[in-house]
């Protein structure tokens, strides 16, 4: 992503902080899998967000209206030694050079430089409670200023959470944005179309899971957006299912849920499909059901609704259902207003979709539910879980189904990112056929 873009975002940001006001942001930090083993670095999206800076041990400040520059970059300092043991660093000059920094300091002289650019603002933002040991340096700051009151400093007096704001700007993509979703879609696409190419009874879920990760890295895609779930049969039924070590068996469904990180940016797709490439009729009918549940998810997208219509749509077409099959017994209405659902289908409708798989962004506002507005991306999963039950028909046991799109809503509606994966099961059929 060009810095250009970085620089639009900090610009907006900071027309939004107050006046007098500084905003700071900390680096993820490294994390460790087991003794001297770091997990692959990821940085954190606000920090990315608006930085584009990749590397551990960062802090980004940011001033309006400073006249000696508004945004500054502390980062580790160029090091032979050290970047040909764990490679090379942008260094002060790369900061400023390929990030857009204004200005750049060692990350080890913060405690020296922070405080100051602190003391002349009366309003301090930051993400607060995500990182414990960075809560307490900006309490260890707050308290030195306020210790040298005597002498004339004055600290800021409010102490602001950054992230609301970040995430409003978060929630609404632009094109460069959509762009990038777009394209990690697509490869999340032709991975689960090579897990199906190659799904069969015998395999274990694990070998469908290798079919994934390769495609996404063949892509470019480095990690996955979240452990990519394989689950046959009874597995189905477990929501978020990761172990992958089952054999897959005939006449059983497998549910693959997986989803790309392309330039930080994630997708997040399901789809469910048997193994043996023909749905059995109790199959099927599920399926057909959360199919029907879904589509009247999505009729119900477009700016002005509000996020609760297509889960209430896709409930009462599930709940329907359920009742004409015999899983559910009574009223429609009652059954609505008691949630009777929640026994076969557990969750909402999906979740805001972006940086991180389950973006940031408020589902209410003033408790009152959010509206969709034009550049907002989301996911729609309805589902339907039927674990063994002794009140359940035995053909329906362990029958697990979710069908999972990305979705943009646009000025005229939405549109179906992942519209290209086959989904009814007709196409579904015809597909593995092949």
């Amino acid at each position: 992503m060009d810095k250009s873009e970085f620089k639009k975002r900090r610009q907006k940001l900071m027309t939004l902080l107050c006046e007098g006001s500084i905003a700071i942001l900390p680096a993820a930090p490294l994390q460790y899998r087991n003794r001297d083993v770091p997990y692959p670095y990821r940085q954190d999206s606000n920090f990315y967000y608006l930085s584009g800076f990749p590397e551990p041990q960062a802090l980004a400040v940011l001033i309006p209206e400073r006249e000696q520059g508004q945004y500054l970059l502390f980062c580790r300092e160029k090091d032979q030694y050290q970047e040909t043991l764990s490679g090379n660093r942008a260094g002060l000059e790369g900061a400023c050079q390929i990030y857009g920094a204004d200005d750049a300091f060692p990350i080890t002289d913060i405690d020296e430089i922070v405080p100051g650019l602190m003391e002349s603002c009366h309003r301090l933002y930051y993400p607060m409670g995500y990182y414990q040991e960075f809560d307490e340096q900006i309490i260890e700051w707050l308290n030195q200023l306020r210790g040298r009151v005597r002498a004339g400093v004055v600290a800021p007096t409010e102490v602001m959470a950054l992230d609301y704001i970040l995430h409003e700007m978060r929630l609404r993509k632009n094109d460069v944005e959509i762009h990038t979703i777009r394209a990690g879609a697509k490869v999340v696409i032709r991975a689960h179309k090579r897990a199906m190419r190659f799904c069969r009874p015998g395999l274990y879920e694990y070998e469908i899971e290798a079919e994934i990760v390769h495609e996404l890295l063949h892509s470019g895609c480095r990690e996955p957006a979240f452990p990519t779930m394989v689950a046959g049969g009874k597995n189905a039924c477990i929501l978020h299912y990761t172990a992958n070590n089952a054999q897959l068996n005939d006449n059983e469904l497998v549910l693959v849920d997986s989803g790309a990180e392309l330039d930080y940016y994630a997708s997040d797709i399901t789809r469910t499909f048997p193994i043996n490439g023909y749905f059995t009729k109790p199959q099927k009918i599920i399926y057909e059901l959360v199919l029907k549940a879904q589509r009247a998810a999505l009729s119900k997208i477009y700016p002005g609704n509000r996020w609760n219509e297509p889960f209430d749509a896709a409930a009462r077409v599930i709940t329907k259902g359920l009742i004409e099959l015999g899983l559910l017994i009574g009223k429609l209405e009652n059954l609505l207003d008691e949630e009777a659902y929640q026994r076969f289908y557990m969750y909402h409708i999906g979740h805001w979709l972006g940086m991180d798989v389950h973006d940031p962004g408020n589902y209410k506002i003033d408790e009152i539910w959010r509206e969709f507005e034009n550049g907002m991306v989301m996911t729609v999963e309805p589902g339907i879980y039927i674990p063994p039950a002794q009140d359940i028909e035995e053909k329906w046991w362990n029958i697990g189904i979710r069908i999972e799109d990305n979705v943009l809503i646009t000025e005229g509606g939405h549109e179906v990112l992942t519209a290209d994966l086959p989904k009814t099961v007709a196409e579904i059929e015809a597909f593995l056929r092949k």
